[in-house]
């Protein structure tokens, strides 16, 4: 058997004796439970929050579906906030219209004003550009000179004979900006929807035969016209969580009658759309035409081309086309003729091409996101001298990272957790150099250890926070934020349209730093933004040579090259705990929370997190918080399942996973403590949105550390292991990982096997495209 970090194998002496924290000898295990996969469970909700936390999922256990036509009561992360309008909006009377946003409904609407400004600089290519419109600094001077000579205002010989300018001088440092007030009310979660809108739906699906229940989901999913738009189209209640196309199909029969057929090109349509929405739920930004017309003739449509050429020509889904060997300009193409086949064609000589279907709203973000790239990479200003910040810095790779921004606009830097260091001393550099500066952090924990190195609390911000206006600077005179230097750390945690919205917002001459680590698990929404810039080469790159030091560092960089390699860890710093079975498993993490890590080690069971596979199953995360909650805080959970104490996650929008503590309930909502900042949640979006957190997957644990880190790896896991999975849940550990270990070989396996494309998107070739 291969050994395992810190010498032991399972089953092995050597083993029981490492897990001496957990005291194996002196605790007997209880009956094993069987172990049930997560096909087994029964569907807990239309919008639970494990549904919506298994949305950002590509780490949960495969389920017993068909990947590319999930049916009723998979992941309810689909209900993504629509980007036509917060819901909740709407409210009787407009009683509410001067209520201040809360930090979801700001982020809306700021996704809202970005596609907004997405589609007016389009309309802007389409028309003539005036010349010079787009120059700045030395350029439009440039051009200034020129049109002044052509004019007769001034000679040629003016210019010649006038002398040379001087060094521009440096900037001074401008004055800070006013620091933003941490309001003193808790923020309240976004409203629902209007309850006359939500007693509509409730007719029309009593109509069609649908439970009432849906009537809240449908109307948030599908705005204040929702009961028009489902008497209209009734395959429109595939937009609702929770709902499938065979539900759909027979709401549908039940209000048209039975003319209704499966090529029916409503049906069709939303078929379409259902699927394009779920790949994006698995991070693809796009999809193969091919994939999208298998999935449909199993849907029992007859003519899956002809449905494709539909939506295509109704304006549901945009078609691209990119070359199969390598990423092509990934631009939209028409859609094809009546008389035109939509399959790849390598006739004619020309280069094999392979068709590909997305949304418009992620096609957007992607040209947006390329398109200011390259706007900030050509607008860079290089009037300040960087040498002697560079010659300060405290390692090699802090110098050449300030050397490499001082000279270019956009630069992407790789390392580990010890090289989260190097953008910090940037910052500082920067800082001293006259220069607005500003990190930003996936969550709060990033925020907090950033703040900590570069001694600034004022320079470091989430990046949520920042897109919502809730943190950071705030905005100048022409909406960008206002600053010289951004530094975006967790880069590989970025989704598209929030890359796309934040570079939006940066004005010429911004600098701006991706900096992460390219081998843990992308982000929860779709696309895999760094990758693709790394791949594609748009900008200079900085590889950090900083090692990540100790035990941990050691086993998580062999993880990384595919190498699961034995560590010495004289002060228990990884331990392996063997365990048979699923229950087993259970009971032994308990055990290690509650009292072998806090006594062995000294780290209390508050700094102790928990990480698994998936959500379901006996030792997935709802059985082990259930387990842990019954040890660390029992109690009745009367708010909807939570008790003051509780550690539980908020997840205010899908993809966005918020660590908190509940301080109490009242008729007002869950009242939560989320790093020292009080929110709200409302009763009626508790089960939507808070989950317990003691145990969390490792996509909700991505961009965070903890002082100790149990990784419980049952035997009905294996399937769910890769490589990222493995480097992002054992990098969660600060000081001490234990590994609660059932999965045998399946361990060894999942690391030593390369890292698969697993996402299609095309902002690389888009990249690639502007960079000829």
């Amino acid at each position: 058997m291969t050994a395992l970090p810190g010498g032991d194998t399972p089953g092995s002496p050597a083993a029981d004796d490492a897990g001496a924290v957990a005291d194996p000898a002196t605790v007997p295990s209880p009956p094993s439970p069987p172990v049930r996969g997560e096909g087994g469970e029964a569907h807990e909700g239309a919008a639970t929050a494990d549904d919506v936390a298994a949305a950002e999922g590509a780490e949960a256990a495969p389920d017993d579906g068909d990947d590319k036509t999930p049916e009723d009561g998979e992941s309810a992360g689909g209900s993504a906030p629509d980007a036509e309008g917060t819901p909740g909006e709407e409210t009787a009377g407009g009683e509410e219209a001067a209520a201040p946003l809360s930090e979801t409904e700001a982020e809306l609407a700021a996704q809202r004003e970005l596609r907004e400004r997405i589609e007016k600089r389009k309309a802007e290519k389409a028309g003539p550009i005036p010349a010079g419109g787009k120059l700045s600094g030395t350029a439009a001077d440039l051009l200034a000179a020129v049109r002044a000579v052509e004019s007769g205002e001034k000679t040629a010989a003016a210019f010649f004979d006038s002398p040379a300018p001087a060094t521009a001088p440096r900037r001074p440092a401008p004055a800070p900006a006013p620091t933003r007030p941490r309001p003193p009310e808790p923020a309240p979660a976004p409203r629902g929807p209007a309850p006359e809108t939500v007693a509509e739906v409730a007719a029309v699906l009593a109509e069609g035969g649908a439970p009432r229940a849906l009537a809240g989901p449908a109307a948030e999913a599908l705005g204040p016209q929702a009961a028009g738009v489902l008497r209209e189209d009734p395959w429109r209640m595939l937009a609702v969580p929770g709902v499938g196309p065979e539900q759909a199909d027979a709401f549908a029969r039940a209000l048209l009658g039975p003319g209704c057929g499966p090529d029916d090109e409503r049906r069709t349509t939303a078929l379409i759309g259902r699927l394009l929405e779920r790949a994006a739920l698995r991070g693809h930004t796009a999809m193969e035409a091919t994939a999208v017309r298998a999935a449909l003739a199993e849907h029992a449509v007859s003519d899956p081309e002809a449905a494709v050429r539909h939506a295509v020509a109704a304006g549901a889904v945009l078609v691209f086309q990119e070359d199969e060997d390598e990423a092509g300009d990934g631009g939209p193409v028409p859609a094809p003729e009546s008389g035109e086949d939509m399959e790849e064609d390598d006739s004619s000589g020309r280069e094999p091409v392979r068709v590909l279907l997305g949304l418009d709203r992620y096609a957007l973000a992607e040209e947006s996101l390329a398109d200011g790239l390259a706007r900030l990479a050509h607008a860079c200003e290089k009037g300040t001298d960087w040498t002697e910040a560079a010659a300060a810095a405290d390692s090699p790779s802090a110098a050449e990272l300030i050397r490499v921004v001082a000279a270019h606009g956009v630069v992407a830097h790789t390392g580990g957790e010890a090289a989260r260091a190097e953008p910090a001393a940037l910052l500082v550099a920067a800082r001293t150099l006259g220069l607005r500066v500003l990190g930003t952090a996936h969550g709060v924990d990033g925020r907090r250890r950033l703040a900590e190195t570069t001694g600034d609390p004022a320079a470091a911000v989430t990046l949520a926070g920042l897109l919502s206006g809730a943190e950071g600077p705030g905005r100048d005179e022409e909406g960008a934020i206002a600053v010289d230097l951004l530094v975006v750390l967790d880069a590989p945690q970025v989704d598209v349209e929030s890359a796309a919205m934040l570079v939006e917002s940066l004005a010429d001459g911004t600098r701006l730093v991706l900096s992460g680590d390219p081998g843990v698990l992308g982000s929860a929404g779709a696309g895999r933004v760094f990758a693709d810039v790394l791949a594609a080469r748009a900008c200079p790159q900085v590889v950090s040579r900083t090692p990540d030091p100790g035990p941990i560092g050691e086993l998580v960089s062999g993880i990384g090259i595919g190498e699961l390699n034995q560590v010495e860890a004289p002060g228990r710093e990884v331990v392996i705990v063997p365990v048979r079975d699923a229950g087993e498993a259970v009971h032994r993490t308990v055990q290690l929370v509650a009292d072998s890590v806090p006594r062995a080690l000294g780290i209390p069971s508050a700094d102790t997190q928990v990480i698994t596979v998936g959500h379901g199953g006996s030792a997935g995360t709802r059985a082990l918080n259930a387990a842990l909650k019954q040890r660390l805080n029992p109690g009745p959970g009367r708010s909807g399942g939570f008790d003051p104490g509780d550690r539980v996650v908020h997840v205010p929008a899908p993809g966005r996973t918020v660590p908190a503590t509940v301080v109490s309930a009242d008729a007002e909502g869950l009242h939560l403590d989320c790093a020292g900042e009080r929110i709200v949640v409302p009763q009626q979006r508790v089960a939507s949105s808070v989950r317990h957190g003691w145990a969390l997957s490792a996509h909700q644990a991505a961009g965070t550390r903890w002082p100790a880190v149990v990784v419980v790896l049952p035997g009905d896991a294996a399937q769910g292991l890769s490589r990222p999975w493995v480097y992002t849940a054992f990098g969660r550990a600060e000081r001490h990982l234990s590994v609660v270990h059932g999965v045998d070989q399946a361990l060894p396996r999942a690391v030593a096997e390369p890292p698969a494309q697993d996402r299609t998107t095309r902002l690389r070739g888009l990249l690639e495209a502007t960079a000829r």
